[in-house]
């Protein structure tokens, strides 16, 4: 066990031998930590956290009560391999979050970016790749295997279905099940989740530029209505645009992918 002279444990904190606290960390009251956990400097656990499994939390990242971080996979198939969980810095973990490790058949990894915030309830699934600044909010759920962009973000009680990947920046409405690719900066929303248009408020606030903004609606039109099936408008929307949001998207597309494409209304 290596604890920081700076750490400060709680009494009733439960540190089992092996763990790893660096400078600064705090461990609240009746909070439990494994014995292949790695907490990074400053990091805080509230209190009643369990964090277990091999299991790394970056930086100055903060855990809320209640929440469970590094348990194994909820996978009928897991017979215990041996898998590991990576949060990145200065994320914040609500109350009430799960997070799973990975299995040996999906990688035998799940990661998660640098500042985050997974909100009360929400849940990341064994073997999934959550980029930085990204949002879940209030019990959201990520399936095994699916891989989210940075600045995505997944509205409240939104499911989204294992082996789907989310383009980076693109939002999701409350209450919606994804079951099929995003494009980047899409924006879906609707039950079944419909792609609806772009997240022109996420470009904005990011501080894209107007023109760039401009190539991007354009580029949605063509996906939308132009000639040819929907790979085929991808493929020669690939060829002729030199803007790199629009690069962004066609290479998203064309990119290998086990499921279907949200595609424009």
């Amino acid at each position: 066990m290596a604890i920081h002279a700076s750490a400060q444990v709680h009494s009733s904190a439960v540190i089992e031998d092996g763990a790893s606290l660096g400078p600064g960390c705090k461990v609240g009251p009746f909070c439990i930590v494994g014995p292949e956990v790695t907490l990074g400097a400053g990091v805080e656990l509230k209190s009643h956290a369990v964090i277990t499994g091999w299991t790394e939390i970056g930086d100055e990242t903060v855990v809320f009560p209640f929440a469970c971080v590094g348990e194994v996979p909820q996978d009928l198939k897991f017979r215990g391999e041996r898998t590991r969980l990576v949060v990145g810095k200065r994320c914040r973990i609500r109350e009430g979050a799960t997070l799973n490790t990975g299995t040996e058949g999906g990688g035998g990894i799940t990661k998660v970016g640098d500042d985050c915030l997974l909100m009360t309830g929400a849940h990341i699934g064994h073997d999934a790749q959550v980029g930085s600044r990204v949002i879940l909010a209030n019990q959201a759920a990520v399936a095994g295997h699916c891989v989210i962009g940075d600045d995505v973000i997944i509205g409240g009680l939104s499911g989204i279905h294992q082996w789907v990947r989310i383009g980076h920046g693109a939002i999701i409405g409350a209450v919606t099940m994804v079951t099929n690719d995003v494009m980047p900066h899409g924006l879906v929303q609707a039950p079944r989740g419909d792609l609806e248009g772009l997240n022109l408020i996420g470009l904005k606030r990011r501080g894209v530029d107007r023109s760039e903004i401009t190539a991007l609606r354009a580029a949605y039109q063509m996906l939308a209505q132009g000639d040819g099936t929907f790979l085929d408008r991808t493929r020669r929307l690939a060829e002729e645009t030199d803007s790199p949001h629009v690069r962004e998207i066609t290479d998203f597309i064309l990119a290998d992918s086990g499921r279907s494409f949200l595609t424009p209304k």
